[in-house]
């Protein structure tokens, strides 16, 4: 029973994920209320049996305070799905600043980029235009919902609506 549960606030915004356990007992104590089970999946006492809950929506509205992605190498390689923004392989990968950091490039979210070890020191200390290495797709900042829809991969399409 590893599965996770996404927590819908009052509003139908994603707020979190959590274990089956918790969202079980959420349900339970009348605190939320179960918008989809999990596929065919139970949840069983030694009298009842109850459908596993995959999407929860809590009764209040909680205040949450912003939910920003924190700047990590590992959010980085996430956005940039694991793969160099210069020629798409997926091995040996190094964060790359756009910019160089020697002319003043930022350690940003728009500044930097996933590539691999080849890419990266074939683009030394220039920028892509001056290297002729076009980036495959334009760096941004991820929202909170982008990396909740990450972890919705392990459950089909049951969070989809909830995290576009």
């Amino acid at each position: 029973m590893n599965s996770r549960v996404l927590v819908l606030n009052q509003d139908f915004s994603p707020l979190m994920v959590c274990s089956v356990q918790r969202a079980f007992v959420l349900v339970y104590l009348n605190k939320s209320e179960m918008i989809r089970p999990a596929n065919g999946h139970k949840l069983h006492s030694v009298t009842q049996s109850f459908p596993m809950p995959s999407v929860i929506r809590l009764n209040r509205y909680v205040r949450a305070p912003y939910k920003g992605v924190a700047l990590t190498r590992q959010n980085i390689f996430k956005r940039d799905n694991f793969e160099c923004q210069y020629c798409g392989t997926k091995r040996e990968l190094t964060l790359d600043h756009i910019i160089p950091s020697s002319k003043g490039g930022q350690h940003t979210w728009v500044n930097l980029v996933t590539a691999c070890k080849s890419c990266n020191a074939k683009k030394g200390d220039f920028t892509p235009e001056e290297a002729g290495m076009p980036l495959r797709k334009k760096p941004h900042k991820p929202s909170y919902s982008l990396f909740l829809r990450e972890l919705s991969t392990h459950h089909g399409n049951e969070w989809d609506e909830f995290l576009a």
